[in-house]
């Protein structure tokens, strides 16, 4: 057929096209080889740009011919031209690729430049997370964190939160949630109110040390206070002095004023840890109140599998020893 012919072929084939109204795009791997040949207009380079034969090419793109009816190509012996109909059809398909892939590459650079945003309790960011997060960077030079301690609970909706840690029941509808950690409260005191007239040895020692008085949970009344703990240990009828009652106070404040030497503060077993562990606070006795609520590691559902929020879900999971359900 020579390419007279084609043209007539192609305007009586394009009054009639059978897909044109089905609502469906052809084959993407046409689509791309038809694309790429008729830029190169050649089906050899085609099949080199997209690793390829050159045979696949020409019957990806006679499956394209197929599935619109007409001829796209101008075949000779040597070499092979756009038809009147292909030249019309390339630029059209040429910028939609061009579009996806700039589409693509935007999203990329958006995610490479957007810091992972951090919705923490400012308690379990000084005296946990932040701790940890040099390991984090080590691990992930190019993820970019920024850190929000703030007690208001994430929108995620409106808010720039990838993330989120909450204190609570882990009762958060449309949320990919993962429990981070359980805990309980103990007394904790600076090691030098094991010396002195009255050293602190068992529960009814408090009664002679300043019991220092805060909202470590205001949010939540089932958070136990020094009653509660009290009465747990069997010793609700004890006499005890309390200090100013720190309203409002962050927990990292009643630890200092425990690390000072004093008096003794109520303290969660994960907040405190790192003070144990250091020595600038001890656990005098080993009596504990176990408390109902967890750290909860909260995203919305469509964004958990994005890479960097799913590379610092995993992370974070590791570090507490959770295993992730979600990974298998």
């Amino acid at each position: 057929m020579n390419e007279r012919q084609t043209r007539i072929s192609d305007r009586q084939n394009r009054k009639s096209i059978p897909n044109a109204d089905s609502g469906r795009l052809p084959p993407l791997n046409a689509l791309k080889a038809f694309e790429a040949a008729g830029r190169h207009l050649s089906f050899s380079r085609a099949a080199d740009e997209l690793h390829v034969t050159p045979a696949a090419i020409g019957h990806q793109v006679k499956a394209l011919e197929d599935y619109l009816g007409v001829a796209l190509f101008v075949r000779g012996n040597r070499r092979v031209e756009l038809s009147e109909t292909g030249a019309l059809l390339l630029p059209g398909i040429s910028g939609g690729f061009q579009r996806m892939l700039t589409a693509v590459e935007s999203f990329r650079r958006l995610q490479a430049d957007h810091p992972l945003v951090i919705s923490i309790v400012p308690a379990f960011g000084g005296k946990w997370l932040l701790k940890r997060l040099d390991r984090f960077r080590e691990l992930h030079p190019e993820i970019c964190i920024r850190i929000e301690a703030t007690e208001r609970v994430a929108d995620f909706s409106r808010d720039s939160v990838d993330i989120a840690i909450r204190y609570g029941s882990g009762d958060y509808p449309g949320l990919r949630v993962d429990c981070l950690l359980g805990e309980e409260v103990y007394p904790v005191c600076s090691p030098a109110l094991l010396e002195g007239e009255h050293p602190l040895r068992e529960p009814a020692d408090l009664q002679h040390h300043v019991l220092i008085n805060g909202d470590w949970n205001p949010n939540y009344p089932t958070w136990p206070d020094w009653e509660m703990w009290l009465k747990a240990a069997g010793l609700g009828d004890l006499p005890v002095t309390y200090g100013p009652r720190l309203s409002g106070s962050s927990e990292s404040l009643l630890l200092e004023e425990a690390i000072a030497g004093r008096g003794v503060t109520l303290a969660s077993s994960i907040l405190v840890a790192d003070d144990i562990e250091a020595g600038r606070l001890i656990r005098p006795f080993d009596v504990s109140f176990p408390v109902q609520f967890c750290y909860w590691l909260v995203c919305p559902e469509a964004a958990a599998d994005l890479p960097r929020v799913r590379t610092f879900r995993e992370w974070l999971l590791s570090e507490v020893g959770v295993a992730d359900a979600h990974s298998t």
